[in-house]
């Protein structure tokens, strides 16, 4: 019979098993979303829903019982920002998005995050950098002159991906005199 057994042990021993746990919850406390597997993140739902229930009572008690599982600064996070946050909701503070297979196992890949969770976008960071170098390059000679240092810098990551460019023209003008070489070779 199969009573009593409701946990996935996801082909690890129990102590792995309980620091891998640990760790996706640290991770999680901390950035607030990750990407895991579709079983970890259902195993591991249960365990921060217990933690953030823990978080919205500050107590000693609820302190202590937060330790024992995440470290002294994550639950700090735990009760100063995460319990406050969810002080009115009942219950359901994460959310599981199924992205679909990975591409390298084909293991079914989810995020794990909290529900009110604001994905932050690159592209807004972004503007304010080409904004930065734009400024430079309208103010004086001798000021341009004085932050070389910065200029040389820059120039660096921008031959970084140029070379990853060049790479691929060359490697299309070399494929088409191989295929000559073959050709004369071959009469």
């Amino acid at each position: 019979m199969r009573h009593g057994m409701v946990n996935r042990k996801l082909g690890r021993t129990s102590a792995h098993r309980n620091a891998l746990f640990r760790n996706q919850l640290a991770s999680l406390i901390e950035r607030e979303r990750i990407i895991t597997t579709l079983p970890k993140a259902k195993e591991l739902r249960p365990q921060i829903e217990r933690l953030i229930t823990l978080a919205r009572t500050d107590s000693v008690h609820n302190r202590r019982q937060a330790v024992r599982v995440v470290d002294e600064t994550m639950a700090a996070k735990l009760f100063d920002t995460l319990g406050p946050r969810f002080a009115d909701r009942p219950g359901g503070y994460t959310r599981i998005i199924k992205l679909g297979p990975r591409r390298g196992d084909a293991a079914e890949v989810a995020i794990l995050e909290f529900v009110d969770f604001k994905l932050e976008t690159e592209v807004k960071e972004e503007a304010p950098a080409k904004k930065a170098k734009a400024a430079p390059k309208k103010e004086t000679k001798a000021k341009a002159k004085a932050e070389p240092e910065e200029e040389a810098e820059e120039a660096p990551k921008k031959a970084a991906k140029k070379p990853a460019a060049k790479k691929k023209a060359p490697a299309k003008a070399k494929a088409k005199p191989k295929t000559t070489t073959k050709k004369k070779s071959g009469k």
